[in-house]
């Protein structure tokens, strides 16, 4: 048995903390061989003082430089296919073929080479010349990024690989990874992975850094430190928002993804049309990956009647026929029953599942719950408890009127979908409800359910509270993305040969730029 080294300043050494970890393979209960550290404060303090002094060396450096990186990072990526996946589905449980092998791998080098390419370009910085004002500004890197990645994603968000990554990297700023208990030695390839790349292109030392676990007193510090630009972060609502307090404290951006229901309202002449469809469609978005996404559709809203009962009836024999899938670890198994506890209690009937399946594995039964418009709006905050795992919640509304009321209950979410009747029968109450979920969900979803996340510009991946910190940015979608680790600054009445090059007179390359008003990629 060995602990796994950090990659601390460009070196991957052992820790001088005394407690180590291990992943639990979670198809087989089974502790993996390796350990890996729990880093002391003054390791990950080190992290922070390496990544000042490699941002002071790349700051003003040319987006190019940092396309090269996350080009060869792919590269590299796609070479060691087979061991990083290998590793990943012994860790999680996911299956090779197709969720990491097809899927999900090539997201992460999709996502790198997109980022590549937005930080060569460079129009992202959204340059801005005011010539009669002498003014002049644009967006720039903000300084060391600290990444928290999630449990359900082990290579599309991974820490030190996933849209974070890419994103703070694309930006010019150096990344500090904190990986994710679940999987630390799918995280320790990519970052072999990351820092042969980071060789290869001439980074300095610290500007990829990997530690794979904390105290949570010390994440609050890392958060907060005066050496940290930003932090993005995906995981729990309470850890998030311990992270948020800190951050807040003392001004530091920190970037959240915490917890959403994702509302689909399925309109009753949707119902009547396909109802049968809809409901083979909602279960397989539903039980894909055990529920283990951010965007399941966690709560399903129908008007009351012969059809919302037959969909009822449909999906819950599709639930009790499909074999559960394998949750991510013990405590996702032990959180998601806590989550079912907390739903049955606030007024929801069971209708199939909430029981133990399969021993030899985290996992629990698919399970449908049900409960009336009446009793969701007694207690909507209660009853809209996320169940992470392959679960939903119907709520029937008894007419029209309580339909909207319900709509007006929601808290904020990633996603919020309507499924309506193809001809236009169920329009008129689709304009009277999309209205009141547009403001409560990022993403809003016609005929098509939410669980697809798009690496497309035009993605929003964020949303309200709680669904995040903030409403305002997207953690998937390039070049949006990049700007949530950068700082707006502004030149006034700067001498020419001063300004960074985005900002002269010159066009440095093509991109777009803000010219007294007019966008335009020529010179000023």
């Amino acid at each position: 048995m060995s602990t796994q080294p950090l990659l601390i300043n460009g070196t991957w050494r052992e820790s001088t903390g005394a407690e180590t970890f291990q992943a639990v393979n979670p198809a087989t209960k089974q502790t993996m061989p390796d350990e890996f550290p729990v880093s002391p404060w003054s390791e990950v303090e080190e992290t922070l003082k390496a990544a000042d002094v490699a941002f002071t060396t790349i700051r003003s450096w040319p987006g190019e430089r940092f396309a090269a990186f996350l080009e060869s990072y792919a590269n590299i990526i796609e070479a060691r296919t087979d061991s990083i996946v290998d590793l990943a589905h012994q860790e999680t449980g996911l299956p090779v073929e197709p969720r990491l092998k097809n899927v999900e791998l090539p997201r992460k080098t999709n996502q790198l080479r997109l980022a590549a390419a937005a930080a060569r370009d460079g129009s992202w910085v959204n340059a801005t010349i005011d010539t009669a004002a002498g003014i002049r500004s644009q967006l720039a890197p903000i300084g060391p990024v600290a990444v928290f990645g999630p449990n359900n994603f082990p290579l599309a968000f991974n820490s030190i690989a996933g849209g974070d990554f890419a994103a703070a990297v694309a930006a010019g700023n150096p990344v500090i990874a904190k990986g994710h208990s679940s999987h630390p030695g799918t995280t320790r390839l990519l970052a072999e992975a990351a820092h042969e790349a980071a060789q290869a292109t001439d980074m300095p030392p610290g500007f990829v850094q990997l530690i794979y676990r904390t105290s949570h007193q010390d994440g609050a510090k890392l958060v907060s430190h005066r050496l940290l630009g930003a932090s993005g972060y995906t995981g729990s609502r309470h850890a998030g928002l311990v992270l948020k307090e800190a951050a807040d404290r003392v001004g530091k951006p920190i970037y959240l993804e915490l917890s959403s229901i994702n509302p689909v309202f399925i309109l009753p002449g949707a119902l009547l049309e396909r109802g049968d469809a809809l409901a083979e469609e909602f279960s397989t978005s539903c039980l894909m990956g055990a529920g283990q996404f951010c965007t399941n559709p966690g709560i399903v809203v129908l008007k009351a009647g012969t059809e919302a009962d037959q969909f009822v009836d449909a999906v819950s024999a599709a639930f009790a026929k499909a074999t559960p899938g394998t949750l991510l670890s013990g405590g996702v198994e032990q959180n998601f029953r806590a989550g079912l506890v907390a739903l049955q209690r606030a007024g929801a009937e069971v209708l199939t599942g909430n029981e133990p399946a399969d021993s030899g594995r985290f996992c629990y039964a698919n399970t449908l719950l049900k409960v009336t418009g009446d009793k969701f709006l007694e207690n909507p905050h209660g009853l809209q408890e996320e169940a992470f795992g392959n679960a939903s919640l119907f709520v029937i509304a008894s007419d029209e009127d309580q339909l909207a009321r319900i709509s007006e209950q929601f808290e904020g979410n990633l996603t919020g979908c309507f499924y309506t009747e193809t001809k236009g029968k169920d329009d008129a109450l689709y304009d009277r409800l999309a209205p009141i979920i547009r403001q409560r969900v990022g993403r809003l979803l016609n005929d098509k359910m939410p669980t697809g996340v798009a690496v497309s510009p035009a993605m929003n991946h964020g949303g309200p509270f709680p669904a995040t910190g903030h409403p305002g940015f997207t953690a998937v979608g390039i070049p949006a993305a990049i700007t949530r680790f950068a700082m707006l600054q502004c030149y006034d009445n700067v001498r020419p040969h001063r300004l960074p090059p985005a900002l002269q007179d010159r066009n440095p390359g093509d991109m777009w730029r803000r010219i007294d008003g007019s966008w335009t990629q020529s010179d000023v």
